[in-house]
Order: structure tokens, then C-alpha cells, then sequence
């Protein structure tokens, strides 16, 4: 039984990695309606930011400080010069666009600070504590409490505030929410904004436990698509809980699962990922869409 609290536990810790960039792939989705595929470039590249302060010497807290400036303007300057040009018309237009951003945002950071993966300081101790005979991490501990209260500030967001209210609804239609008199450009600089902030949280969070390089995020942005789409991507609450699912059950199959074993682990969450969608469609917690016909 200790053991598999151990892996539950374990499992936990690995989905807070994806949990950190699925929250922002729905902030960008709720605002623009659009899946942000450069999500994980931009957030390595605000993680560089607070790099290259830290490694200045600056404090490790103003350092992750100018890394969330910089995370929002870059945001801001993405949706404003690039994405902007492509919203509202084919959708597919829009993800090789962000996918293009990818590429070029890796690339721009390979070229300052290099491909080989360099040690990152942590926000939190690199200790253990024991609790009811499981062994969890401090780091983790932390990178989940924070993740929760992203989470809780993205839910009161989008239905407590009038900017999150203002955000969906030019979302669901920018003509509409344009003739009702609503800042259409501001708003959605603004979601793209605040995704980048929600990125550039994750790769500080997550770097410590990766190592920096251009390329941290890429393989953690596939199970964070995969927890947004599972969750359901018009639901923070949803994506976190997917996103602690997938770890889990990968964690477990590799574990207890003799045939999967670490090397066949991956394909465990995206088979239910698929049963899951085959039963409901629009995800765990996902909102059922009507169409008027």
C-alpha cells in the first residue's frame, strides 16, 4: 500500500510539470479561441530571462519578477504583431503560425544561451519530508501549491471579474463582443499576456528539476496539450485535474503493469485519453457545445 501512495504521489509531482503549461494553453484558448503550439518556447524564453538576471547576480525573486514582465510583453507583442493577422480566419492558418513561433523562439534562444542544459536555481529547498510514510519533495510540494492557486485565480478570473467575462466573450464571438463596445485588441493582448505570465511561472518552476535548454518544454507540452484537451479546454480546474491524471497513470502502469515498464508508460494516457474523448467529446469538464442549425 505504501508503495502505491509512493506512486500516486510521485505521479502527482510529474503532473504538475504538465498542469503548469495546460493552464496556460486554456487562458489562450478561453481568450482567442486559438491552441497556442508555442506555448512552451515562450515560456523557456521568459525562464532565460530570469537565467541570465540570476546568473548576474540579481536575486533569484526579482529575477523570476522581470522574467513575468517580460513573459507578459512578449505575450502582448506576439498576439499584437503576429497572431493577431490570423485570427478569425482558418484555424489551421493560425497553428502553423504558432508552430512557426516554436521554431523561432527556440532557435532565438539557442543562439544567446546554447543548446546544453544548464543548471537552474530553485525557488524552493531540494529536500524531502515524510508524510504518513511517503517520501515527497519539498520543490514539488511547492510547484503544486502554486499551480492551485493559479488555478483558483484563473476560475475566479473568468467568472467572478468583468475581464474575464469581457475575455470569453470575445472568445465565443469577437464581432458581437466588438459591436457591445469591448476593447477586442486590448482583450486579447491581454489573455495572450497572461498565458505567457502562466508560462514563464511553469519554466521557472519546472527548470530546476529539468535543467534549462531551448528545448526544456517540448516533450512536457505534448502531455500539457494532451490534460487542456482532457480536461477540457475551456476549464482551468479540469486541465489541472487531467493533467495530475496523466502522471498518475503513467506512474502506475510503469510500475505495476509489467509489459509497459518505463519504456511504453507514454502511451498510457493518450489510450485513455482517447476512450475519454470517445465518451465525452468535450472533455472531463469540458462545456458541451450547442449549435443552432
Amino acid at each position: 500500500m505504501q508503495s502505491f501512495v509512493q506512486a500516486v504521489v510521485d505521479g502527482l509531482a510529474t503532473g504538475a510539470i504538465y498542469a503548469a503549461l495546460a493552464l496556460a494553453i486554456v487562458l489562450v484558448n478561453r481568450a482567442t479561441g486559438l491552441i497556442n503550439f508555442a506555448q512552451g518556447a515562450m515560456a523557456v524564453s521568459s525562464t532565460f530571462v530570469a537565467f541570465a538576471l540570476a546568473r548576474a547576480g540579481a536575486p533569484l525573486i526579482l529575477a523570476v519578477l522581470a522574467a513575468v514582465v517580460f513573459a507578459f510583453l512578449l505575450g502582448a507583442v506576439i498576439e499584437r504583431v503576429v497572431v493577431r493577422r490570423f485570427e478569425g480566419g482558418d484555424p489551421d492558418t493560425a497553428v502553423v503560425v504558432t508552430i512557426g513561433l516554436l521554431v523561432l523562439l527556440s532557435g532565438i534562444s539557442a543562439y544567446f544561451f546554447g543548446y546544453e542544459p544548464q543548471s537552474f536555481p530553485s525557488l524552493f529547498p531540494n529536500t524531502t519530508v515524510q508524510l504518513a510514510g511517503v517520501f515527497v519533495s519539498v520543490r514539488s510540494l511547492g510547484t503544486i501549491a502554486v499551480l492551485l492557486v493559479a488555478m483558483v485565480l484563473l476560475q475566479l478570473l473568468f467568472r467572478r471579474t468583468r475581464l474575464g467575462l469581457a475575455m470569453r466573450a470575445v472568445a465565443d464571438n469577437p464581432r458581437s463582443a466588438a459591436l457591445s463596445g469591448l476593447p477586442v485588441s486590448r482583450l486579447l493582448m491581454a489573455g495572450w499576456g497572461l498565458a505567457s505570465v502562466l508560462g514563464a511561472v511553469a519554466g521557472v518552476l519546472v527548470a530546476p528539476q529539468l535543467f534549462i535548454s531551448p528545448g526544456m518544454l517540448d516533450f512536457a507540452l505534448v502531455y500539457a496539450l494532451a490534460a487542456a484537451i482532457l480536461g477540457g479546454l475551456d476549464s482551468p480546474a479540469g486541465a489541472v485535474a487531467a493533467a495530475g491524471f496523466i502522471g498518475v497513470i503513467e506512474n502506475l502502469a510503469a510500475r505495476y503493469v509489467e509489459f509497459i515498464g518505463d519504456d511504453l508508460k507514454i502511451v498510457v494516457p493518450f489510450v485513455a485519453l482517447i476512450v475519454i474523448l470517445v465518451v465525452r467529446p468535450q472533455g472531463l469538464f469540458g462545456r458541451r457545445t450547442v449549435v443552432r442549425v
